[in-house]
């Protein structure tokens, strides 16, 4: 009887080989002494990503990022989470036998991702700085160093531990396509909706098609270190024990304010930022008969909007405005993206939600309007929006303003 190690092996490695040979595009996968570099955190999900790599015929690598470090600010020896991460990632590479080496891209983390993201706290919206993590350092900063060191190949990959899918399109010229993987209850391609498509075209999922309790039998029969690992949850800057409240405090002054019952006009508390709060989010206003929710914010004015009730009218919209929507396929949105009608697709707002059927019109400028078929709930301002046509993720965008 074949062990159910030996069938999630089979599956991992066979099925994730041979998927791209299945169509007439199929030939742009790696072969055989390609340059692969697999994008390590010291978690399970990359360290068997790794395992998976090892046992093709590659010329294979990895490598960790450094994208914070609190020292830096902090100036004590506090704050090396890190420099666990990295031990991980050695420990696994040793197991593994693959060489290893650390890219320090905290800079390029602070100017293009944290700054911009502090920006939009400090006005009053929420932000997705994973989404802009993926897009401006992994597949951004950190494969433009991977580039310049692999010249002399004609033919390199990066691998990440994403649970996400990738085929390629039937064309004359076969696309990339950015896909759901098999386990929807991790599909990782809402953080990925905003990568190039120069950046995907080089990208490897090897866990497109497997679940995750697969991920830690392969990580555990194969002796990884990093088998029992728990998910790293948060933002990576603010660590997994560090309030995000008190974490924003280091960096933007307090800028207190009121808040408002919308349906009353009657102040029924005060704020000390617009950033401590999220649209839907229970404001935990003392003193009141039921529970109040933010309904929406007032930058201006320095005022949030709260109404009782999680599920009151004013929390749901069924239009959403993204002035700058980026397509994966930037040259070729949707055909009937401009028609009167519009193109039926399926939105997510964000990260777990559950996609909507929508209508999406061109609002010029490459700005789109999605009109949804369902009110939706607590839809964020600074947020990210992604499309999708059935399991095809098609891009992204930041949401601006909802009616």
């Amino acid at each position: 009887m074949i062990s159910k190690f030996r069938v999630i092996q089979q599956r991992a490695v066979q099925t994730w080989w041979t998927r791209r040979y299945a169509s007439a595009a199929g030939a742009y996968g790696p072969r055989k002494g390609d340059k692969v570099v697999v994008g390590m955190s010291g978690g399970v999900d990359s360290s068997v990503t790794a395992m998976l790599l090892a046992q093709q015929d590659f010329d294979l690598s990895a490598v960790y990022m450094r994208n914070w470090d609190t020292r830096d600010e902090s100036g004590t020896d506090k704050g090396c989470e890190w420099e666990k991460d990295w031990e991980d990632v050695q420990r696994v590479c040793r197991t593994l036998g693959l060489p290893c080496e650390l890219i320090d891209l905290s800079q390029e983390y602070w100017n293009r991702v944290f700054e911009p993201s502090l920006k939009s706290w400090e006005a009053g919206i929420s932000p997705n700085p994973d989404v802009w993590c993926n897009r401006e350092i992994k597949f951004g900063a950190l494969l433009d160093k991977l580039n310049r060191k692999a010249e002399a190949h004609q033919n390199s990959w990066f691998a990440t531990g994403h649970y996400a899918r990738k085929l390629w399109s039937k064309s004359e010229l076969p696309r990339p396509k950015l896909l759901r993987p098999l386990d929807h209850n991790k599909d990782q391609t809402y953080f990925l909706s905003a990568i190039t498509e120069s950046g995907l075209r080089r990208a490897l999922f090897p866990l497109a098609d497997l679940t995750k309790p697969d991920v830690r039998v392969l990580a555990k029969k194969h002796g990884l270190s990093t088998a029992e690992r728990p998910d790293s949850v948060g933002i990576c800057f603010v660590g997994e024990k560090a309030k995000f409240n008190n974490f924003l405090a280091n960096y933007i002054p307090p800028n207190p304010g009121p808040i408002v019952h919308k349906l009353t006009g009657k102040v029924v508390g005060q704020h000390t930022g617009l950033w401590d709060y999220t649209i839907g989010q229970n404001a935990r206003v003392p003193g009141m008969p039921e529970k109040m929710f933010v309904a929406s914010k007032d930058v201006e004015a320095n005022t949030i909007f709260v109404v009782p009730g999680s599920t009151h009218e004013s929390l749901y919209t069924t239009a959403i405005v993204i002035p700058e929507f980026t397509w994966i396929w930037q040259d070729l949105p949707p055909a009937d993206l401009h028609s009167p009608a519009g193109i039926s697709l399926q939105v997510q707002h964000r990260y777990r939600s559950k996609a909507s059927s929508c209508m999406v019109k061109s609002s010029g400028g490459g700005g789109i309007i999605i009109e949804c078929s369902e009110p939706q709930q607590a839809v964020t301002p600074g947020q990210i929006a992604v499309l999708y046509d059935g399991d095809w993720c098609l891009g992204s965008g930041t949401i601006i303003s909802t009616y």
